[in-house]
């Protein structure tokens, strides 16, 4: 009996301690709309070319989108910001258009490869293309130019040109 009231009294706990965790939310992006804003500057999405990137907070239903790979790392790269994040998002622009990208190419961002410094315009800054294979990179900077870099590459320090 005293197992059974064990149970009882923990139970609780396990449920709480389950709410807003990451493995609870979903792992798919979502769907950019025409009239979605940037989390970061306000912009319109879907008004300018490039990767986009979204990303999911802990104990939060709402997803930040951004107008640009570049805006969602200066967001995600804040310290206050890096612990509540559990999930990124990028485009795969190996398969989707630089001046409309879908949102069936959106892909974890911290397996992503970047491109930084490509002649390729996109929204308020030098662009961070973003790719799901080295290679997609490589081939991307050879013909656009830029370096090849790895998410853990990106810092603040580079996207403020330092």
């Amino acid at each position: 009996m005293k197992k059974l009231m064990l149970i009882f009294l923990f139970v609780p706990f396990m449920f709480a301690c389950s709410q807003g965790d990451a493995a609870s939310q979903p792992t798919h992006a979502e769907a950019i709309h025409d009239h979605d804003r940037c989390h970061l500057c306000g912009m319109m999405i879907t008004k300018y070319p490039g990767p986009k990137g979204q990303l999911r907070l802990k104990s939060e239903t709402i997803v930040p989108k951004f107008c640009s790979t570049r805006d969602m790392f200066n967001f995600a790269l804040q310290p206050e910001n890096q612990r509540q994040i559990t999930q990124l998002k990028v485009h795969d622009m190996a398969v989707t258009d630089w001046e409309h990208p879908e949102d069936s190419a959106f892909i974890d961002a911290k397996s992503a490869w970047y491109v930084y410094g490509t002649s390729k315009k996109a929204v308020m800054g030098p662009a961070v293309a973003s790719f799901a294979t080295e290679e997609g990179a490589t081939k991307f900077a050879s013909e656009f130019g830029g370096a090849v870099l790895t998410y853990d590459q990106i810092t603040i320090e580079l996207l403020a040109g330092e």
